[in-house]
């Protein structure tokens, strides 16, 4: 284990009292249960034993001989695999109707918010979409087709050869755009969010009630219906400019629609926080120095066998309003969604949710990128009334601030404003020796389409410094127009202000005490940035590490204005004889009444039950172990009694797919559960199709042995039926 228990003790021992409601809100079918643990685990209300994973973990208490022969083979399961006496019921999948629209594709986050006993509203996130079954299944699940053929031909016939075209710039004539824009409009349909109220029955079920509440806020809300979403903030005064450096929409402060729809918070007064992440798949992230968007040219409509990218290209999307917070409120039918536009631009993954009265307001969330930062953002005026739904508007004034931490374990919030000075880390402290920074107002070319400048040597910093010596240097425009472009730009800004670069912050979760706590998913850099080498290193101090870490950080004086924290790594993921805990690229957390740990996996599908033949690194490279791991789990890690500071399997997620979003109902007897993208590499499983598969497994002791493995080839659930359509769903996990 990556922590002593003593030390998770003193770490967690101020989060066991119970939590606020707001902190907790936040489907009938048999499961598969596999069970492999001595004792139960007895800690929660979801009392269980836990059940057994692809890899020995030190929380089965076999000897190596035991782990050698229960280990030697294993069958990966197509299902939700849940303890002996639990089970699932399907809340709602793919293709479901919802109000005037349908239930969305790739559900992510969910928040339950109760309106009497056992009955209230679900707000559910829906993130992207996975071409290759969302592609292959279309007709199947939704009922009518689209011109998939069609527009693949016509985009393989195109000059570029890349599969890829500027919708946008074509003739409304062309019947190539029509096309497109069918296609992307029912892409889009099927991202943003979605309302659907629930009850519980006699038996412990639940049915949807189907409320005048139920709606979609999609991604084309407002593109002809007229329900434009709002936005509020200093990036208002950019929206509405009338000419400037880049493309502007003409829209003003309306904008149509939200998706990249990640994770999310509840807040005390009962609305949702929805998080816009992965939102450069769609449009362009780019902007000028005065906040204006990039041309929809430079994202074009790319379609080909596993990919369906640039879906904002063809309808003009701008850019610059999307990768934002959007908050709801669910009981509101008329309430389409507004965009606080001061919580910051960035791929927002989470949001912490802390509120107190008497105190400002703080509101925490990652950039979920390699080399992405933790922010904060803290309101200029205080709470009167935590419940009070006037509290939205706190959210209109205030500061963003992104976070230093110093490898001592302390650190400092650095406000993103125009006053605060240039001063960026070196590359050679940052995982893949890169960082990008913004070009300015004056760059060297004034024909460049470059959007940033990628800066690899140390020297260069400093050179960089000189140039610019504030960050309202780097952007133009008025006051309220500077600060809305360094929002509008805030990851960029923030490498300039000297942020942190971080490995992949998903979960922001608050604890009872003030804490937060942070999930980062991986190390490993990309060609656009990585972690902090000093920050982000393994058990046993390696660097770049892949399989994530859970930080505790703690504000000075436990107040959430503070401009300094201390910082404490909780776990790491990885082999526990590599001083993991058995578990790999942690993602969602949070904490239930007891003050355990709950946590969800998010292993990227590529990697997914990868066969493992060899551990030994050549020509400079290390060998991924992310297969031996086997499907996306969610785990159980106790911070009290004997069993503190050790993590349990609680479930494991159907094929090439990823569990998220949990979140348990008031009284406990409930635990909410997105099932997300299944099937997303092979699509529809044929034919029962299995493969058998070699892995070199390491005992809890450091042993290696041979595992065979029969893992599935595509998926089949939620409908268990053989050739039936993969479909993304939301399930209700309880007792049997």
């Amino acid at each position: 284990m990556s922590i002593k228990r003593r030390d998770f003790l003193l770490l967690m021992g101020s989060s066991v009292s119970a939590l606020a409601l707001s902190n907790l809100v936040g489907c009938e079918q048999n499961s598969t249960t596999q069970t492999t643990s001595k004792s139960k685990v007895i800690g929660s209300k979801f009392s269980f034993t836990p059940i057994k994973g692809p890899i020995p973990l030190e929380t089965a208490g076999l000897n190596l001989e035991e782990q050698q022969a229960q280990y030697s083979s294993y069958e990966v399961a197509d299902d939700v695999v849940l303890p002996e006496g639990f089970k699932y019921q399907v809340i709602a999948a793919w293709g479901d109707q919802v109000g005037d629209s349908r239930f969305g594709y790739n559900n992510d986050y969910l928040s339950f918010i109760p309106t009497a006993e056992k009955t209230g509203y679900l707000t559910v996130n829906f993130e992207y979409i996975s071409a290759v079954p969302w592609v292959e299944t279309y007709q199947q699940v939704i009922g009518k087709s689209l011109p998939f053929t069609e527009v693949k031909v016509a985009l393989e016939m195109a000059e570029s050869g890349k599969n890829e075209i500027n919708a946008y710039a074509l003739p409304e004539t062309n019947p190539l755009k029509a096309q497109i824009r069918e296609i992307c409009q029912e892409a889009l349909l099927d991202q943003g969010l979605g309302v659907i109220s629930l009850r519980q029955t006699g038996d412990g079920n639940w049915e949807r009630t189907n409320s005048t509440a139920d709606r979609r806020i999609s991604g084309i809300s407002g593109l002809s219906d007229g329900r434009y979403l709002q936005a509020t903030g200093p990036a208002v005064a950019v929206f509405r400019k009338q000419q400037g450096q880049g493309y502007i929409d003409n829209l003003a402060d309306r904008i149509i629609g939200t998706f990249a729809n990640c994770a999310g918070g509840t807040t005390p007064w009962g609305t949702v926080l929805s998080a816009e992440e992965n939102f450069q798949a769609q449009v362009p992230e780019p902007v000028h120095a005065d906040g204006t968007a990039f041309d929809p040219e430079t994202l074009p409509f790319a379609f080909g066998e596993e990919e369906l990218f640039g879906q904002g290209n063809v309808f003009g999307l701008a850019g610059n309003k999307y990768g934002w917070i959007v908050e709801i409120d669910p009981a509101n039918p008329k309430d389409q969604g507004t965009k606080h536009t001061w919580l910051g631009r960035y791929r927002h993954e989470a949001v912490g949710v802390r509120v107190a009265a008497g105190k400002p307001l703080a509101f925490y969330s990652g950039c979920d990128r390699r080399g992405g930062h933790i922010y904060k953002f803290v309101s200029r005026d205080p709470v009167t009334n935590p419940q009070d739904k006037a509290n939205s508007q706190l959210l209109q004034q205030g500061m963003l601030y992104a976070a230093k931490f110093n490898p001592d374990g302390t650190g400092s919030w650095i406000a993103l404003k125009a006053e605060t000075p240039v001063n960026p880390d070196v590359p050679s402290q940052i995982g893949g020796n890169i960082i990008l920074l913004p070009l300015g107002p004056q760059p060297e070319k004034a024909d460049s389409k470059a959007a940033y400048l990628q800066v690899t040597k140390d020297e260069a910093i400093a050179q960089f410094k000189q140039k610019y010596r504030t960050i309202g240097d780097l952007y133009l425009g008025n006051a309220d127009e500077k600060q809305g472009a360094i929002l509008i730009d805030a990851h960029y800004a923030a490498n300039a202000a000297g942020a942190t670069c971080t490995a992949r912050p998903e979960d922001t979760e608050i604890a009872p005490n003030g804490d937060l706590y942070i999930s980062f998913t991986s190390g490993t850099p990309d060609k656009q940035g990585g972690a902090d080498l000093r920050i982000f290193k393994s058990a046993k101090g390696e660097a770049p590490y892949e399989y994530g870490w859970v930080m505790r950080l703690t504000e000075d004086n436990n107040d959430p204005a503070a401009m300094n924290f201390r910082w404490q790594m909780l776990a790491t993921g990885g082999e526990p004889a590599a001083g993991g805990m058995g578990f790999a690229n942690p993602d969602n957390l949070f904490l239930d009444p007891q003050g355990d740990v709950w946590m969800v996996t998010d292993i990227s599908t590529t990697k997914l039950n990868n066969p493992v033949a060899s551990r030994n690194a050549t020509a400079g490279k290390s060998v991924s172990l992310s297969g031996v791991f086997g499907n996306n789990s969610m785990w159980f890690i106790p911070t009290s009694g004997a069993d503190a500071g050790k993590a349990f399997l609680f479930a494991i997620a159907p094929m090439e797919c990823e569990a998220t979003g949990p979140c348990f109902t008031t009284d406990q007897q409930t635990l909410f559960l997105s099932i997300q993208h299944p099937g997303e590499t092979n699509g529809a499983r044929k034919s029962q199709a299995l493969e058998m598969r070699q892995y070199l497994i390491t005992a809890t002791t450091g042993e290696e042995f041979w595992q065979t493995r029969k893992v599935p080839v595509g998926s089949n659930w939620p409908d268990n039926k053989p050739d039936s359509p993969p479909k993304p769903a939301v399930i209700a996990i309880a007792k049997a």
